[in-house]
Order: structure tokens, then sequence, then C-alpha cells
């Protein structure tokens, strides 16, 4: 039988290899046909297809990344998405034929003819975004209509004829970040989402009752023209109780419904009067700087920067980029250049229709999450400090970091060149910073960090670190600005670092006053940094994780002895205070004092004054790396080591000695 086998192996059948390749052409056809045949199925139950004349069998939808369909959004040679919009498609929505799509994550049919009522939405339970707006859909939407789709982020349902209340169900989805609906014939009260979600729109309806609590922070554009509905943002509710008919007999009649109503009260008559007269005289200060514009172009330059700036208000949830002025004026619009060769992703003119959100404005530039057409969640930072680097200077250093890649680096997606701003574009992350995970309010829902958890982030940040350096070489600080804030966390609590590598595009006097690197010791001292200056700052990363408190170097304009966080450390050390040294939060620590002294002593290492007496940062890393799992009996010897390092820094013998209690 071997022998038989080696013969067919040394001397191949060409029959048996012809069906061989057959069965194999076979098999790689039938993996897209199933996804083929289901999108011609659904071209068939529209009426009016014309627009997608190229959906043909002959040819896959999907090449890689890139759709050979139109209206079809593919990764990894999968059919991601549909944008099917302004089409003039019509009919129904046959939910059935998508169901059978198990990759699908985005459906977006917008301006289009499609009528009837809701379709069965809750059968694609892993859809991400589901846009719908401005159709003809008609009817009540089932309370349970959106029950189970946890993974639902954006929901546009605006602009159509539905009717009855909202869904319950809306308010369970745990992912809701988008919902809009303005524009139907909705009824009853809002309800009460709990969850994070960042914009909501429900005006022009008749919705009635008070505004969720949850709700208050948003625009009162956001609940306009619903005659009945009250409370922040908009006007306080009253509630009364609408008079008995005369007819009615007292015993036999129902309680009257309690209706609310809002009231307006004198100041707020008055302050109405008072925005009126302001609104004027603001229009007429408009008229005449734009009468002097005409007169002196140079005026509408001295103005660009200011104009194209987002309010800094986290309240403004719906403030579309565009809308604003956005973060560029359309006179401006130029090409977003990719880095990782996804040009087809998205556009600048994406971005600017996009609705922003507000994250932060920080001392080198503004962050503002957009939310594209596909559902996906951006981040945009604006700068305005790198006016002072030459075009193919900032392009060159961009493709330079384009080419970084390394699983604890938060890549540069796309950036946009312009000479009085620029902007980097990289992915959202939801679980959001380290910072917001150590500061923010914690609760049974958001508890603090747990030591596993912190140990396995400043690894992470290790790892990173050193994948700079060694891909930076010719870089002073290969990442010069890292904080907390600058370190974000995925889904896992796998830490990526951003910000990075920017010191050689940022002006000079920018750098010095707000980059982490220089506020330093060395820098205080000597007026330099140097290639252990991100090690100092690796430093203070470590005993603010294992604190748990807020650097002042973050805080500051330059470093100071007295007030650094290093020198807090040793003078607790010093009283004997040691239990008050970690973060009386840090939950998972009962048997982990070892490992957690030795994180510190690293930690201490990296903070010394003077740049010579700390270790390389490979040195660093790969002592991090060996903290394992300690035994009890290993403390006292890791104590020794602790007070040998506080020796140095003129710390009394036995400053840590309480954990051996």
């Amino acid at each position: 039988m071997g022998t038989h086998i080696a013969r067919l192996v040394r001397t191949p059948n060409p029959s048996l290899l012809l069906v061989l390749l057959s069965l194999l052409q076979l098999a790689f056809v039938s993996l897209g046909d199933t996804d083929i045949e289901n999108l011609l199925t659904f071209k068939d139950s529209l009426s009016n297809p014309s627009s997608l004349r190229n959906w043909n069998a002959s040819i896959s939808p999907c090449n890689g990344d890139i759709a050979n369909w139109i209206g079809v959004l593919c990764l990894k040679n999968k059919i991601w998405g549909l944008q099917l919009e302004s089409m003039g498609l019509g009919g129904l929505v046959n939910i059935e034929i998508l169901d059978a799509m198990p990759t699908l994550r985005i459906i977006s049919l917008m301006n289009n003819n499609f009528e009837g009522k809701i379709p069965e939405i809750k059968k694609l339970g892993e859809l991400k975004a589901l846009y719908l707006s401005n159709n003809r859909f008609t009817g009540d939407i089932p309370d349970n209509a959106f029950e189970g789709m946890r993974s639902l982020k954006n929901l546009f349902l605006a602009n159509n004829a539905f009717t009855g209340k909202i869904p319950s169900s809306l308010a369970t989805l745990p992912r809701l970040l988008v919902l809009k609906m303005e524009g139907n014939q909705f009824v009853g009260r809002i309800p009460d989402f709990k969850q994070n979600v960042k914009v909501v729109n429900f005006a022009n309806n008749e919705l009635e009752g008070p505004i969720p609590a949850s709700l208050s922070n948003m625009s009162a554009s956001m609940f306009s023209g619903n005659k009945n509905l009250c409370g922040p943002p908009l006007e306080k509710c009253s509630l009364i109780s609408p008079p008995p008919s005369p007819s009615a007999v007292p015993s036999a009649s129902p309680q009257p419904p309690l209706i609310y109503k809002k009231t307006i009260s004198a100041l707020q008559i008055a302050l109405i009067v008072i925005s009126i007269l302001l609104l004027l005289a603001i229009i007429a200060t408009v008229i005449f700087v734009l009468s002097k514009r005409k007169q002196n172009p140079g005026l509408l330059n001295a103005t660009d920067d200011d104009s194209s700036m987002l309010p800094p208000n986290s309240n403004d949830q719906e403030k579309k980029i565009s809308d604003s002025g956005g973060m560029m004026k359309r006179s401006d619009y130029g090409k977003l250049i990719f880095l990782k060769g996804e040009i087809d992703r998205f556009d600048l003119h994406d971005l600017l229709r996009a609705s922003a959100e507000v994250l932060g404005s920080g001392n080198l530039g503004a962050s503002y999450k957009a939310v594209i057409m596909n559902g996906e969640a951006l981040v945009v930072k604006r700068y305005k400090q790198m006016n002072n680097v030459g075009r193919e200077e900032f392009h060159e250093h961009m493709r330079r970091l384009g080419r970084l890649d390394h699983e604890n680096l938060l890549p540069v997606e796309a950036y946009y060149y312009r000479k009085e701003e620029k902007l980097l574009v990289c992915n959202f992350m939801e679980d959001g910073s380290l910072a917001s995970h150590l500061h923010g309010n914690h609760s049974v829902d958001k508890p603090s960090l747990d030591w596993r958890s912190r140990l396995k982030i400043i690894k992470g940040v290790g790892r990173g670190l050193t994948y700079l350096y060694n891909e930076l070489p010719s870089l002073v600080v290969p990442h010069g600005h890292l904080k907390s804030s600058n370190v974000l966390l995925n889904d896992n609590f796998e830490p990526l670092l951003c910000d990075y590598a920017l010191r050689p595009v940022i002006n000079q006097e920018q750098a010095h006053m707000y980059m982490t690197a220089y506020r330093s010791p060395e820098h205080a001292i000597n007026g330099r940094i140097s290639r252990k200056t991100d090690v100092w700052c690796l430093g203070i990363l470590i005993l603010e994780i294992l604190t748990g408190k807020i650097p002042e170097n973050y805080l500051t304009s330059s470093y100071d002895r007295n007030t650094n966080l290093a020198t807090w450390v040793n003078e607790i050390a010093k009283d004997k205070r040691t239990s008050e040294i970690f973060d009386v939060e840090m939950r998972g620590t009962k048997n982990s004092k070892g490992e957690m002294i030795c994180l510190l002593k690293i930690g201490l290492s990296c903070c010394e004054d003077d740049p010579d007496a700390r270790p390389e940062l490979k040195e660093v890393v790969q002592e991090i790396e060996e903290i394992k799992d300690r035994d009890e009996h290993e403390l006292s010897s890791t104590i020794g080591e602790v007070n040998a390092i506080m020796s140095s820094r003129n710390a009394r013998d036995g400053a840590f000695s309480s954990f051996n209690r």
C-alpha cells in the first residue's frame, strides 16, 4: 500500500490532479457563491435597482478590502457592509436575505424610497450600525424591536413616518452611541437611557413629559418641536390636572391624566428679550466685519485659525465638523493622506460631515471623536503647534510614523497637512486612557484597576517604548510626551501608546512649554534632554500607576523636586508610612506585595535626578518583564533591594519594614 502511494506521488496521475484541482476550485468558488447569490436576490427584491448595475455574478463583490460592486463595503475579502444611499431604491427591505450574511455589520439605506413597517432588525444580532433615515417607513415600531442587539452603536431612523412610542428596547442596548429619530410622529415619553449615549435627536415628533435626567446635558435643539416635552435642557415642567367634565359622574369617571406643561417665568421672558437684542448686535457686527473684509482681504487670513475651531464644549454633542467651521473651512479642503494603504476607507469629506464630539482640548491641540457614515469611530487630533515645519519635512516624518507597526502603539491612520494646522487621524478606543481609569470616578460597575491589570499595562508600555527606541534611533526622545493620558487601553486592557515621536514636528517653543520630556530634572538643571528622558517619564508613570496619584509634572510647566512624585514616595518611606504609598483602590494586592515593591524599586531607579544614574531603557524593561508571581518568603530579599535604593537617596534604613508585618 505504501509503495502504491509513493508511486502516485512520484508519478502523478494527470486525471487525478485534474479532479483534485476541480474540487479545490469548486470549494473556493462555493465560499463566495452564497453571498453573491444573497446580494443578487436582495437586488431582485428592490424596485428600481438600476443603480446596482455592476452587481454581476461573474465578478466577486470583494477583492481584499476593495469592493468591486457599488455600495458594498469589504474587509478582508468579506462583505462587511452595504452603503446603498441616494440611489432611488424602493420596495420592502428583505431582512431574511440579509440575515443569511453572517459578516454583515453595517447597513445604510438612507435617502431612498423604502416603505412599509420597519424590518425585523433584531434578526441581525451582530449589526453595529443601521441607517434608515430619509425614507418612507411607516407604522409603530414594536417595543422589543431591538432586543438582543448588543453590538448596535449607531441607529438613524430620522425623517420617516414612524408612529407610536419609542421602543423601550433601545434603552437596553449597552453600546448605543448615536440615536437619531427626529422628523417622525413618535408619541409618549422618552425612555430613560442609562447607557453612555453620546448623541440623541428626538426633534419634531409628538413626544411629551419630562426629558430623562440621563439626557439633560444634550443640546435643546435635539428635543425641539415637541410641544409637550419639558425639563432640562428645555423649560422646566409644571404638573397640572385638567378640570373634570361637568357631566361626569365622580364615582364612575376615571382619574384624569396628568399633563406636563412648559412654564416660562418673567425672568425667562426678560432673558429672551436680552438674547434677541444681543443677536441683533451680533448680526450688525458680522455685517460690519464682512464689509471690512471686502476692503481688506488680509483680515480674512488673520481670522482663519479662530474661525475654524470647534467650540470646546463637551455638551455640544451634535456639532457637525463642517457646520461649525469644522476643523477647517471648505476653501481649505484638501486630501487625507493614508499611511496604511487604505485609501478608500474614508475621506476628508466623511470627517467633515460626521457628528463631532469634543474629547478634550490639550496644550498641543484639540481632539474630536468623529463617527463616519460606515459606523467607524475615529479620533481627529488638530494641531496648531506644528506650523514651523516644512511641507516635505512633515510628509517625510508622517511616512516614518506610518511604517511603525507594534501591538502597543496606536497607529496613525491618516493625516492632513495645511501650513496653519495639521490633522492626525487614529482609531477611537472606547475604553479610554489609563488616566481616566486611574483618576476617574469608580463604582461597582466601573471599579478601579487591579494589580494584575496595572502590571500588564506597564509591561505593554515598556514593550512599546522599546520598539520606538529600536525603530527611531536618531530621535533624542523617541516618545517625548509619555504620560497616562497618552496611554490608551483596549478591551483587554492592553496599552497603546499615542502622541509618540512628535517632537521633530512640534514648534520648539510649544514643545518646551508642554511636552513631558521638558519637565524632567535634566532640562530644569541643564536645559537639555537625553535618551534617558523617556526613562524618567516611564518611572513617573510607574509611580503614578502604583500610587494612584496625579504627578505634579502633568500640571506644572517645569520640574520641581520639592513637589515631585518620586520625592513624595521617598518622604513617605522615611516616615515609615509605607502603607500610604500604594493606591488604596488597587484590588488584588493581598499576595502581591513583593511584586509591587519590586516595581516600585524599578520606578524609583528611573526617577533619579542624574540621568547617568538611571538604568538604560532595555534594562528597565527586562526587569519589569521578570516580575512574576512571588511567594511571601521572597519578600525580605526584595525589601533589602528597595532599602538599597532608598539609602542612595539618603533614606533611613528600614523604610519599608512595615511590609514585613
